[in-house]
């Protein structure tokens, strides 16, 4: 398993801020998937040199990563805050997870199937 990275991060400030609405996306997903679109501007402040696409999908089953790139740091972050945060824990120890960031940062986040 490749090493996850520190939640002091580039994008971790993101997460952190967002926190509350992707737990909120992983608790609603029960009735379907979830929506919530980022902002570019937020993205680009935090990484100005940044090339290329922000998009990633990052399965989460059994708590564990599966399936993720090594080198999306926005994934292993993303996994790190959940991981982190008290209730993302809960969440993640009851049902596996599917994040989907698009090139567009809209994250669709779904219940994965068992």
């Amino acid at each position: 398993m490749s090493q996850f990275y520190n939640l002091t991060d580039e994008y971790a400030s993101i997460w952190n801020k967002y926190r509350p609405a992707i737990l909120r996306c992983m608790v609603d997903c029960d009735t379907g998937p979830q929506q919530y679109q980022f902002y570019q501007h937020e993205f680009k402040a935090l990484n100005p040199k940044e090339k290329g696409s922000y998009a990633f999908t990052l399965l989460i089953a059994a708590a564990r990563p599966q399936k993720l790139a090594k080198e999306s740091r926005l994934a292993h972050q993303l996994f790190s805050m959940i991981s982190q945060s008290k209730r993302g824990s809960e969440l993640l120890a009851a049902a596996d997870y599917n994040f989907e960031l698009s090139k567009n940062l809209l994250l669709t986040v779904s219940k994965a199937p068992n």
